[in-house]
C-alpha cells in the first residue's frame, strides 16, 4: 500500500507540475528546449564551435508566408484537429504492418509538445509523454500559441533555431520580411534540417519549394473563400 501511495503522490506531482509548465509558456516566451542543450553537449563533445542561435519574437514579427508555408508543408488540418491526425496514424499503422517505409505522423501540435517539452530520441515512453503534452497544449493554449512556440522553438539548421534566426542565417534579413519563397525555402529543411540548406537551394528543395508554393496557394485560397462565405451568413 505504500508503494502504491508514493506511486499516486508522484502521479499527482506530475500532473500538478506539467500542468503549471504548459500555463507559464501560454505566456511567457520559451527560453530553451532540451533539443538546444542536446545539441550543444554533442557540439562541445565533437569539440566544434558552439553555434546556438535563437531570438524569440512574437507571432506579429513572423511574416505570414512562413506561418503559411509550415503549416502547408508540415501540417495542412492543423486549424481542424484537436493535436492528432488520426487518418495519418491509421496510415501509418497499415504502413508498418505491410512492411511499407515508415513516414511520420506528427502534427505540429504534437511536434511542439516534443521540442519544447521533451528529449529527441524516439521511443514509446517518449511517444506517451508526446500525447500527454500534445493534450495540454492543445486544452490551454490557443492555435495561435500552439504556431508562435513552434515557429520559435524548432531546429531549421545547425544551431539555429526558430524563425528569426533561420531568416538571418540563411537569408540575412527579419522573420516579418521573408517573401513567400524565402518561407518555402525554410519550410522545405524542416524534415531534416542538419543536413538540408535553404540557400543556396539543391535541386531537391527546389522541388519541395514549388511544391510547398502550390499548396500555399491552395491553402490561402481555399481559407479565404471559407472566410468570404462566414462574412455572408
Amino acid at each position: 500500500m505504500r508503494i502504491f501511495r508514493f506511486l499516486f503522490k508522484c502521479f499527482l506531482w506530475f500532473v500538478a507540475i506539467s500542468v503549471i509548465w504548459v500555463l507559464l509558456y501560454k505566456w511567457l516566451p520559451v527560453p530553451v528546449t532540451p533539443l538546444m542543450a542536446i545539441r550543444a553537449y554533442q557540439q562541445n563533445e565533437k569539440q566544434q564551435e558552439l553555434v546556438w542561435e535563437h531570438d524569440w519574437v512574437s507571432m506579429d514579427n513572423i511574416s505570414k508566408n512562413l506561418q503559411l508555408a509550415v503549416i502547408c508543408s508540415e501540417d495542412q488540418k492543423f486549424e481542424k484537429h484537436n493535436g492528432f491526425d488520426v487518418q495519418a496514424i491509421e496510415k501509418v499503422i497499415r504502413n508498418t504492418s505491410e512492411e511499407k517505409k515508415l513516414r511520420g505522423a506528427s502534427t505540429i501540435s504534437q511536434q511542439t509538445a516534443k521540442n519544447v517539452f521533451l528529449w529527441p530520441r524516439r521511443s514509446w515512453l517518449r511517444k506517451g509523454f508526446e500525447a500527454y503534452f500534445t493534450f495540454l497544449i492543445e486544452q490551454l493554449w490557443s492555435k495561435e500559441r500552439i504556431l508562435e512556440v513552434y515557429l520559435n522553438s524548432i531546429e531549421m539548421g545547425d544551431g539555429i533555431y526558430g524563425a528569426e534566426a533561420a531568416s538571418k542565417f540563411w537569408f540575412n534579413k527579419s522573420a516579418s520580411k521573408l517573401s513567400k519563397l524565402e518561407a518555402a525555402a525554410i519550410a522545405s529543411i524542416l524534415p531534416n534540417p542538419l543536413v538540408l540548406r535553404a540557400s543556396p537551394a539543391t535541386s531537391y528543395i527546389e522541388q519541395r519549394e514549388k511544391w510547398i508554393l502550390k499548396q500555399m496557394e491552395y491553402y490561402g485560397a481555399f481559407n479565404l473563400q471559407n472566410e468570404n462565405k462566414s462574412n455572408y451568413k
